[in-house]
């Protein structure tokens, strides 16, 4: 065997001690496998562990792991955009391979990130940061390359769609799920970025700026969460025939030349109809359609967060780095060529669900022509349900100024 490649570990949380254990769980199978010897050498944290078995690898200075030419890898395990992409932007410079599962570091600075990678001929890998354990990244890269990719859909996390799940199946209300949900540790204590999709969104950004080419930034894409979502809603939505999942959603508009090449992309709550295959993900599970010109609907499901599979894939992109940094497989995409590359939402054709109070059904015919009227049980008699014809959102916005709206969502178009 060759001479030990040295790791570094940035942060030792949930992910980074999760890390750290897969790897020493299966180093002998890895070296097996490989030809090689591994070992973690430094992990930077600025807590102290001092009961932890890897206590004698803990430092608090980056510096000290920038320096030492031996370091081949750095996993940044810490998240955020602050400290994550001040280290990970001199690991890269400095000419070493950079593994992270931080989505809002990918989908924020990932074209400057990658750009970096390239010009030092190292990789960085972030398998990680969308699926959790669920390859994704990979297979988008090497698998579906020789395919045009005509669209990306899916249930991106967890906490939320295990929140719909027993709004739907138990008729319970938000905020009880969600307390139940931080109780068997599915939530954060502050579960802002979940439950009002900015977690979902930094993914698709992530999965749409590797599957069309050019980097999609979170602020551009428009972001709707699920807080305002009822019970009523899931039933309204059983009864047309589907469920309410948050789902975020990336597709290239056709029939523009490749210069001229525009996005559609949205994170929210949606009307998923039963025949869809997203429609039956439950619980804590993650699922993402991506659908090709060639080989049509490819479903990647799995659990898409947690310690150990979060861990996994790190330490798979860890391997990985290790095993090509001669060869330099890299991932790759380009800053956006133009500001309007991500196209306005409100501009876009879609049906739409609403649920309206002291509304009539000829003034909705009126006001919206055909409608598909929605029914359950129960339900108030000034209380109206429907699924409007296909509509833009500015358009959609313009006509409900005076209604009293209730509950609002487009529906899943593939």
């Amino acid at each position: 065997m060759s001479k030990t490649a040295k790791i570094a570990i940035l942060g030792f949380g949930t992910v980074g001690s999760g890390t750290v254990e897969v790897f020493y769980k299966n180093k002998s199978a890895y070296e097996k496998s490989t030809g090689q010897i591994f070992d973690i050498k430094y992990i930077l944290d600025m807590r102290d562990f001092p009961d932890s078995p890897y206590a004698d690898k803990l430092v608090k200075d980056f510096d000290i792991i920038v320096d030492d030419p031996e370091v081949t890898v750095v996993a940044e395990l810490i998240g955020g955009n602050t400290f994550a992409y001040d280290y990970v932007k001199r690991a890269l410079s400095a000419g070493k391979c950079v593994v992270t599962s931080n989505k809002e570091l990918v989908a924020a600075k990932g074209a400057e990130l990658l750009k970096i990678a390239r010009e030092k001929n190292v990789n960085f890998f972030f398998e990680a940061s969308v699926g959790g354990g669920i390859p994704i990244i990979r297979p988008l890269q090497q698998c579906l390359m020789s395919d045009q990719i005509i669209s990306i859909a899916g249930i991106l996390n967890g906490t939320t769609n295990y929140i719909l799940t027993k709004m739907l199946k138990e008729g319970a209300e938000f905020p009880e799920v969600l307390a139940k949900a931080q109780e068997l540790g599915y939530a954060e204590r502050d579960p802002e970025a979940d439950v009002s999709g900015g977690d979902a969104c930094c993914k698709i950004c992530i999965l749409a700026s590797l599957a069309f080419g050019q980097h999609v930034y979170p602020q551009d894409v428009y972001t709707a969460g699920i807080t305002s979502i009822t019970k009523e809603d899931a039933e309204y939505a059983s009864s047309w025939g589907g469920v309410i999942k948050l789902i975020a959603s990336a597709k290239k508009l056709e029939g523009l030349p490749p210069e001229a090449r525009r996005l559609e992309i949205i994170v929210s709550p949606m009307f998923v109809p039963f025949e869809s295959q997203l429609s039956g993900v439950d619980d804590v599970f993650n699922a993402i359609l991506v659908k090709g010109e060639a080989t049509g609907e490819v479903v990647f499901y799995g659990r898409g967060a947690g310690k150990f599979p979060t861990a996994s894939a790190v330490v798979a992109d860890i391997l990985n780095a290790l095993k090509s940094r001669d060869s330099a497989k890299k991932l790759s995409w380009e800053d956006s060529g133009h500001d309007d590359y991500v196209i306005n939402y409100k501009s876009q054709k879609h049906r739409f669900y609403l649920r309206l109070n002291n509304a009539n059904k000829a003034s909705v015919k009126k006001l919206f022509g055909e409608v598909n009227f929605l029914n359950r049980k129960n339900e108030p008699e000034n209380e109206i349900a429907f699924i409007t014809p296909e509509i833009s959102g500015g358009e959609l916005e313009e006509k409900c100024k005076n209604l009293k709206i209730s509950g609002k969502m487009p529906v899943l178009e593939l």
